[in-house]
């Protein structure tokens, strides 16, 4: 089975991905409430390295719509995109979040967030590689 991804595709998905994690994780939305949740202090997030934090990020986006291009396919439409991404954030992501939240003892808020988030990421990835060919 040759598998038939759209590369221009593939990469608009990681950059929305990665704009909606910058808004979802800013302080207009979620960042008061992950840093609480997460432990994370100001002096914390003020640390360096920021820049392989998101290089790495960006790394594992691109990874994460190649996966999804590769599960929609190439003749997806707009409508089975949106909800392929949809089911695939709600249904494996967030899941697997979920159980490892669970063991780890995380909040529910910090799961609601971070969950939240990748279900709206993946959700607009899918929406895009199901209507871009």
């Amino acid at each position: 089975m040759e598998v038939q991804i759209h590369y221009p595709a593939v990469l608009v998905a990681a950059l929305i991905n990665f704009a909606i994690g910058g808004l979802w994780y800013s302080p207009l939305l979620f960042a008061k409430v992950w840093a609480r949740e997460a432990g994370m202090t100001e002096a914390q997030l003020n640390q360096g390295g920021m820049g392989r934090i998101f290089g790495l990020a960006f790394v594992a986006n691109l990874v994460a719509a190649a996966n999804l291009a590769a599960f929609v396919g190439p003749k997806a439409t707009l409508g089975f995109g949106t909800f392929a991404g949809f089911a695939a954030g709600l249904g494996w992501v967030a899941m697997a979040l979920g159980v490892t939240y669970l063991f780890e003892r995380r909040s529910l808020k910090l799961w609601l967030v971070n969950s939240g988030y990748q279900v709206v990421a993946f959700t607009a990835m899918g929406a895009l590689l199901g209507a871009w060919h």
